[in-house]
């Protein structure tokens, strides 16, 4: 059961990245960057993203 909501979490927050970052004016490198991120560190990726990226 635990593992089914991590994995539900972990999905919305890539989710969330990709979102967030596609529309924002920043380099294709940068995007393609942060959303490799998101997918490989699931949540601590949306963390890192959240205080590092979105400015």
């Amino acid at each position: 059961m635990l593992g089914k909501i991590w994995g539900i979490l972990s999905l919305i927050a890539v989710i969330w990245v990709i979102i967030d970052i596609l529309p924002r004016r920043k380099s294709v490198i940068t995007k393609v960057l942060w959303i490799v991120i998101a997918l490989v560190f699931n949540i601590l990726g949306a963390i890192a993203y959240y205080f590092l990226g979105r400015k």
